[in-house]
């Protein structure tokens, strides 16, 4: 399998397991009164379901998305931006009339 599509199912997968974890703990914590939606209701199993599959495909884009922008070159100073650490010099500038 190439590199790259390997990168991306590994963090592809990290993010789906933090999305797991973040749906588990809103769902124990009761916020909202989830706990009560889950567990006391007939459609409740589905709506957990959906909610984690969601919080899945979040979490994964998210991570994937973080760790291809994370693969960047440091960057070029050969545009016009200031380095880090420069001094600017003021420069004149007439005003049309």
């Amino acid at each position: 399998m190439p590199k790259l599509i390997t990168f991306l199912l590994r963090h592809a997968l990290g993010g789906a397991v933090a999305g797991v974890a973040f749906s588990a703990l809103l769902i124990w914590s009761n916020v909202a009164g989830l706990r009560h939606l889950v567990l006391e209701t007939a459609d409740g199993p589905l709506a957990a379901g959906i909610m984690t599959v969601f919080f899945i495909i979040t979490f994964a884009s998210v991570q994937m998305g973080r760790a291809i922008m994370a693969m960047a070159e440091p960057e070029d100073h050969d545009d016009l931006t200031p380095p880090r650490g420069g001094v600017l010099i003021p420069i004149k500038v007439s005003e049309r009339g």
